[in-house]
Parts: structure tokens; sequence; C-alpha cells
């Protein structure tokens, strides 16, 4: 059944990353709003919508919608996603859902209150190379975690003038405050260290502790650019260990014997080296950072089905430990 849906936010990022890959399910797109005039007709143009509007109450009040989905602002999250919820519908938004871990919090309760789903746009699960580490990590194959490291750095384009770090932690740091525990098990204990040369130039390490034992290294910060890869993990096991590098290289390692000795060497599936990377010149709509996978989630989610779509449970969390991460900076 085609679900029904107001979308809330029309820039760049809705309009190139997530609604092109939305309608790629079964879906209608009802109605579009967005304060900006231009954003808002070309969004209409490219996505074929009629009813556009500037206010958000008028389109969270449009008749015939199963769900709203939005990409503002935090703020805006909160408050348009709190009365989508309140209204009966279900929402997905993107990260982060609040500014806040109260007000993911109070999300949360409006969820639950409204037995209505409030999903959220934690794409890091669905790229492909975490989502290829997530399967053989959960496959039985590679036995405990002991550990995890990864690298994850942007450019200071949060801020002009007066720094100001929330942005960087709300859009940037919040996704590494939930892939680790999505790919080696929850959180449970945290510290952190920094370096600041001058305001804006910014690298921390967050060291982890997992529930399952492993321990866990990340580094963020604001000195690199974004036009260089900037994303790296590393996962350690027993004689194993997975490397994904930019989110779409995928290296696992195992345990071979020796071979430059051995006349009669050669590749074995279960003990060497596995690597893969993506076929660009493919002619596919594939989307390797995972929004068309996440969207496949999501549309039947919001319709009552059990998937694995991130929630406001997911968003919660991650807004609490993001709060112990700036506590322990300072920042």
């Amino acid at each position: 059944m085609t679900l029904k849906m107001g979308w809330i936010g029309c820039g760049v990022h809705a309009t190139q990353m997530l609604l092109p890959q939305l309608v790629r399910q079964d879906v209608e797109i009802v109605a579009l709003c967005d304060i900006d005039g231009k954003r808002l007709s070309d969004a209409g143009r490219q996505f074929g919508v009629k009813n556009l509007t500037t206010d958000a109450a008028a389109l969270i009040a449009t008749g015939g919608l199963d769900a709203i989905g939005m990409a503002v602002g935090p703020d805006q999250h909160l408050a348009f996603g709190r009365a989508a919820l309140e209204r009966g519908l279900g929402v997905f938004m993107e990260k982060p859902p609040s500014g806040s871990a109260a007000g993911a919090r109070e999300l949360r309760e409006a969820s639950e209150r409204a037995n209505k789903p409030l999903l959220v746009g934690f794409m890091k699960r669905y790229s492909i190379g975490n989502k290829i580490a997530h399967n053989i990590l959960k496959s039985g194959n590679f036995g405990p975690v002991y550990g995890l490291t990864g690298y994850y750095m942007t450019a200071p384009g949060y801020f002009a003038g007066n720094v100001d770090y929330t942005g960087f932690f709300l859009h940037h740091c919040v996704h590494y405050m939930d892939l680790p525990s999505f790919l080696v098990s929850p959180i449970r204990g945290m510290s952190a260290h920094k370096v600041e040369k001058s305001p804006g130039r910014l690298l921390f390490h967050v060291h982890l502790e997992f529930e399952c034992g492993a321990i866990g290294t990340i580094a963020m910060g604001t000195m690199q650019s974004r036009g260089t890869p900037v994303e790296r993990i590393e996962v350690m096991g027993d004689h194993q260990r997975i490397e994904i590098e930019d989110v779409i290289e995928v290296t696992w390692h195992r345990n071979p014997a020796f071979k430059a000795d051995d006349p009669r060497a050669l590749l074995t599936g279960d003990q060497d080296t596995l690597t893969w990377k993506p076929n660009f010149t493919a002619a596919a709509n594939e989307d390797f950072k995972g929004y068309h996978a996440l969207m496949t989630d999501v549309v039947p989610a919001l319709q009552g089905a059990e998937t694995a779509a991130p929630t406001i449970h997911d968003g919660v969390v991650a807004m609490e430990w993001l709060e112990t991460l700036r506590s322990k900076l300072e920042l």
C-alpha cells in the first residue's frame, strides 16, 4: 500500500540525498514545506508535487497523510516531530533528533504516547562498508570483538567568525555516538582528551568501553579537508580484523598460512584476506552511502512493520552519549 507522506525541509541534503531515495520506495509525496520559496518551488518541480507551503503546521495538518518526513534544524525536529506525533502520524527525521538529549527523550515519550514510530536517519549503519562489516561481525565467523578504532574528521565548516562547536557535535559527531554500538555492542563508559591549537581547530580522542568487554578509540576533529577521505574504521578480533576505508572499501583479514616457501600455495576462502570495493563503472543506481537502504527499512517501519530502521530510542542513546562527550571535553 502506497505510503502518503508530507515532507518538511527542501535543502540540498533533502533534495539530493533523501528524497531521491525515498521516492524509489512505494511512497507518494503529497506535500512539501520549506521557508525558502525558490527551494520549495524547485523541489516541487523536481518531485512533481503541487501542494507546497511555507508553513510546517499547515503541512502537518494536511489531510490524508500517513507520515511526515523532515530534514531541518535540531529545534525544528523537536517541534515538528512532536506536532506530527500528536496528530497520530509516523515520523522520519534526519539526525539529530533535537538539539539535546532532553529533547530526544521528549520525542521518545511522544512516540510512545502516540504509538507511532519515529525513525532517525543514522545512515552510517547502512553505508555499504559498515553494513558488510556488521554482517560479518554478526555472522558467527568473526568471533568476539576485542577493539574498535575509528577516524572521522571534517573541516571547520560548521562555524564562521565566532567559534561554536555545537553544529559540529550535533551533525557530525553524533554519527559516531551511534555507529560503534551498532558494530560492537552498547557503550558503557567513555573518556576523552582534546587538543585545540587555535579556535576552531580541534582534535580529540574518545575512549570507549563496550558492554561486551571490548574497548575502542575514535579520533574526531575539525582539521581536515572535506575534499579528502575522512573516515576509517578497524575492528579487531582474535587473529581477525576488518578494515573499512571511506565507507566503501572493506578488507577482512583472517589467519592465513605463510605462502612464500610453499610451492603449492594458493588462496583459500576460509583463511586468506578478502577485499571488496564498489564498481563505479556499473550502470546501476546504487547508493553506497546508504540512504536507499535506510529508506528501504524506514518506509515499511512507518507502515507498522518491524524493521532494522534506527528509532528514537537509538537517537536518545546517541544524544545522551554526545552530551557526555561534550561534558568530558568541556566544550
